[in-house]
């Protein structure tokens, strides 16, 4: 476990939140926020729990899978059936001790249910209610089921993702869904903010499609300025060239030279000052509407050194450049070690658990480990002795099925 070595208290230490979110973009939003300190609840349906707990196609020691085990650290977890009358007597009880709720079912299932924001601000006014779908709460497409895939197609993500010539390409890593989290991260704290001024919660809708679109930055601008539609380009950039993958005698590297300085240092550095004379060249705007003629001329010297041979010239040339690595090798690499992107979680059936580090470094109250992963229903005990509840009451629920699928 990771110990912190300021005797300071976490910055959201304190703050409770609800985890009525299944899969990726809610787990993954309230993980984050359960690393900072939150009191983080995972409220899980009896029997199967997070649809992620059976996910992927491995098994692991446990029935938890992997996946689950990548985006649930630091919660705590209670099989609750909020479905019943008993299971939601007990779930309005946490909502009154409860700062933060985060959901992500369907639009209108929360409405069915009586716990949407509307119901569940009359007994906590100060509450912030976050949904996450894959539309957003309102318009034509809110009813329509939200995955990753579906919101990268239909945001436009896939229209200028993979070369110009082939088939339709979905960025290789969920953009949407974890996109999605890192924004409802940012309302969350947001209203948690003026909460803390106002006393008053608010609803925060974030939706997949929305936070796609959000990363179109220059794309957009690209279109909206010049009327021309965004395409594919594999892994060259609209804005500047050269910046894209390049050949090498041995495979493929990454370099970019964006302005005319690096151009001149590049030209220079694969003595081929003559491409820094040639009018086809001259200019960034140039270089971008010859783009296929230019990879072609820098290609004819590249293939004359190995990729790690590229990138230490350049680099040692103050041009920005770089290998392509591959996941083992991005999180075994000297600086994936230093940044501690790997590390290991005690686990009371897995042992130790890899995870994925902490993306954010803070200096005087770096984030924790606190807690493993939770078994389904783990601390359903424990959250019920703190609401109070036990002996008649307790039996009651039990018999009236809140805690049955």
């Amino acid at each position: 476990m990771t110990k912190t070595p300021s005797s300071k208290p976490l910055p959201l230490a304190g703050v409770r939140v609800l985890d009525v979110s299944q899969v990726m973009a809610g787990p993954y939003c309230c993980m984050l926020l359960a690393d900072l300190g939150a009191d983080v609840i995972k409220i899980e349906p009896p029997g199967t729990g997070d649809q992620t707990r059976g996910a992927m196609g491995f098994k692991m020691k446990g029935p938890d899978s992997m996946g689950f085990l990548n985006m649930n650290r630091n919660k705590r977890s209670i099989h609750l059936n909020l479905k019943s009358k008993a299971g939601k007597e007990v779930f309005f009880k946490l909502v009154k001790t409860a700062d933060i709720l985060v959901e992500n079912y369907r639009p209108g299932v929360m409405k069915k249910l009586g716990i949407d924001y509307p119901s569940l601000k009359e007994m906590n006014p100060g509450l912030v209610y976050a949904s996450i779908s894959g539309f957003g709460q309102t318009g034509p497409w809110a009813d329509r089921p939200g995955f990753d895939l579906m919101a990268q197609a239909m945001s436009g993500v896939m229209s200028v993702t993979g070369y110009p010539d082939g088939p339709p390409v979905k960025a290789g890593v969920p953009v949407a869904d974890i996109g999605c989290a890192l924004f409802a991260v940012y309302g969350i704290l947001s209203a948690y903010i003026g909460k803390t001024k106002s006393g008053e919660g608010q609803f925060i809708d974030a939706s997949l499609f929305d936070s796609a679109l959000a990363f179109s930055v220059w794309d957009t601008a690209q279109y909206w300025g010049t009327g021309v539609e965004p395409y594919k380009l594999g892994t060259a950039n609209h804005m500047s060239a050269p910046y894209q993958a390049m050949q090498a005698a041995d495979g493929y590297f990454v370099m970019g030279a964006t302005n005319q300085k690096l151009w001149k240092l590049l030209c220079d550095k694969i003595e081929r000052t003559e491409l820094f004379e040639d009018a086809r060249f001259k200019t960034n705007p140039l270089r971008l509407a010859n783009r296929l003629e230019l990879a072609v001329e820098l290609e004819k010297s590249f293939v004359s050194k190995t990729s790690a041979e590229w990138v230490d010239l350049l680099l040692v040339a103050g041009i920005p450049a770089g290998p392509i690595n591959t996941y083992p090798q991005a999180f075994d690499s000297e600086h994936g070690k230093h940044r501690q992107m790997r590390m290991e979680i005690d686990h009371p059936i897995e042992g130790k658990v890899p995870n994925i580090g902490f993306a954010v470094k803070l200096s005087a109250t770096p984030q924790q480990v606190r807690r493993h992963p939770p078994l389904l229903g783990e601390h359903t005990g424990e959250l019920l002795e703190e609401l109070g509840i036990a002996g008649n009451e307790l039996k009651a629920l039990e018999e009236a099925g809140a805690f049955l699928p």
